[in-house]
């Protein structure tokens, strides 16, 4: 099991629990991962740590003074 945190601009777009798919951005250096339809957005992975799974599970929702971050687990 593997988790991943994502930047969500605003409140409830996704629920703890929820089942999400994820896309795969490429950088130059770099991988990031956006919730599908663009609901979140992952910050940069090294390429020694790409996610292979595409699936994955909302964990745990936060909020704080920089915004909604979400927490998702994906079985690798």
């Amino acid at each position: 099991m593997r988790e991943l945190t994502f930047k969500m601009e605003r409140e409830g777009l996704l629920e703890e629990g929820q089942k999400i798919t994820v896309s795969e951005g490429l950088l130059p250096s770099n991988y990031y991962y956006t919730i599908d339809p663009s609901l979140a957005m992952s910050g940069n992975i090294p390429f020694t740590q790409r996610l292979t799974a595409r699936k994955g599970v909302v964990t745990k929702i936060t909020h704080n003074e920089r915004g909604f971050y979400v927490t998702a687990a994906f079985e690798e």
